[in-house]
Parts: C-alpha cells; structure tokens; sequence
C-alpha cells in the first residue's frame, strides 16, 4: 500500500501556497483510486464501543485508515516551507481546510504584490515597449485567475500612466480622441511610437 501512495503523491504537484484548487482536485482524485477518501468526505464517525455492531467497527477503522494515509498523502504534496505553517492535527478534513485557508492568506498578499506592481511600473527603455505592454497585461491576467479582473480600461489607462515623458505628446493625442482604445490598438500604437522616438 505505501509503495502505491507513494507513486501516486509523485503525480500531484507540491502545494506551493498558490495553487490550492489545483493540488486539492489531484490529491482528492488520486485518494479516490486508492479508495482511502472516506476521512475526506465524511467527519469522524462515533468511537466504538462494546456494543457497537460489527458494520460500526469495519467502517470505524475504514475512516482511520483513510484518515492516517490521506494525512500521509497530503503532507508528502507539501512545500517544507509552508508545512511548518500548518496547524498540527490528526485529522485529514481539518488538515485539508487548513492548507485552503493558508492559500487564501497566499492569495490575499499576492493580490496587493501585483496590484502596485501594476499600479507603479514605468517604462524605462531596458526592454522593449513590446515586453514591456505584455508584461502589463500578463500582470493583469494573474490577477484575474486570483479572482480580481482589471477592466481593460483600466489597463489601457494603467499602460499610459507607465510611459516616461518623451511618450506626453502621444498621450496628449491619446487623451484628444473620442474613441478609446482597446489594449490591442494601444499595443500597436505604443510600438509605432516607440520605432519613430528612435529614429
């Protein structure tokens, strides 16, 4: 039984803090396959007792089993860093809301990280304004898998905020027309702009 655990955990990736929906759905099918899910889905049924039946007992040591291995299972799928930060205990479901719980804390500061990132970040012609645009926006898409979409005026207006001064005259013509852009037209514009500054 340990070596088949084994060579399941080697096919859930390790939970790093960011990828809670991701590492909970493989540990949660690869328990399924082993047929040791039971303490994830059920609570801890009743201690026995003399006069439990015989059906009370096997289904008792079922979910103990199920709850020592799917204990086993998790914390092998586990960044050492972030194991340390667990709460202790001895129960599999628990175990599982906490590791949701250190997620959503994982997620929360991640979210404030790129949002001023996004918020502060200028051009400074180390790269190109291609890298520089794509960059943005796959700031902006990070966001959104975190359950906080920026509205693509938003980016447009976050994009123009970054330029440095040579780029005024351009926002000032920008900000002239009546119709907005979309993060595809001010992509092209931005790199036309950035070829005739050179020349």
């Amino acid at each position: 039984m340990d070596q088949a655990l084994h060579s399941q955990v080697t096919s859930v990736p390790v939970f790093n803090g960011l990828n809670f929906s991701d590492w909970s759905g493989k540990v949660q099918f690869h328990l399924g396959i082993l047929d040791l899910d039971l303490a994830i889905r059920i609570e801890k049924p009743a201690a026995i007792t003399d006069d439990s039946s015989n059906k009370e007992k096997a289904h008792y040591r079922a979910w103990e089993k199920s709850n020592r291995l799917s204990l086993m299972f998790m914390r092998m799928s586990i960044a050492n860093n972030i194991k340390s930060t667990l709460p202790e205990t001895e129960n599999a479901k628990e175990f599982m809301k906490s590791v949701k719980e250190c997620s959503q804390t994982a997620d929360k500061s991640l979210t404030g990280t790129l949002m001023t990132t996004l918020i502060t970040m200028k051009f400074d012609g180390s790269r190109t304004m291609h890298e520089h645009v794509i960059e943005m926006t796959n700031i902006a898409a990070r966001l959104k898998s975190l359950g906080m979409a920026v509205d693509d005026n938003f980016l447009v207006q976050f994009i123009l905020n970054s330029l440095p001064s040579e780029y005024d005259l351009f926002q000032m013509n920008y900000n002239t027309m009546k119709d907005k852009w979309n993060m595809h037209e001010l992509h092209n514009m931005l790199v036309q702009e950035e070829t005739r500054l050179k020349n």
